[in-house]
């Protein structure tokens, strides 16, 4: 299993695990399953793609605003219960989330958020 594939399967057991306690369904609701296909699309169209960082460590927010926020509200709820819930997911993503030189990508002066040629501005 990829690193990809695995960090699919990851969040689509955070959103299982919210959609259960949150819409009481057994399978994902369709908010929580357009959720799902956002998230999915996504991931599969990183930039950084070939070494892809963990999210939290990227500069590009690859999230609208609103939808960033619905996957943070199902990440803060659902993280705690991942290692009673899915306990290999989970230690594999806190091992992704540590693994590699922990630095975030670097950006050329031409990608969007990237501070330019001069440095950041401030």
């Amino acid at each position: 299993m990829t690193r990809l594939e695995r960090e699919l399967a990851t969040a689509q057991a955070m959103l299982r695990l919210y959609c259960r306690h949150h819409h009481g369904s057994t399978t994902l609701c369709p908010r929580c399953a357009d959720l799902a296909t956002y998230l999915e699309e996504r991931l599969r169209r990183c930039p950084h793609l070939p070494p892809k960082p963990s999210c939290g460590r990227c500069l590009i927010h690859c999230f609208k605003p609103e939808r960033r926020q619905e996957i943070r509200a199902v990440m803060r709820f659902a993280g705690p219960r991942m290692l009673w819930h899915h306990p290999w997911l989970a230690l594999l993503h806190l091992l992704d989330e540590r693994r590699g030189s922990g630095k975030r990508p670097r950006l050329s002066p031409g990608d969007p958020g990237s501070p330019g040629p001069s440095g950041p501005a401030l």
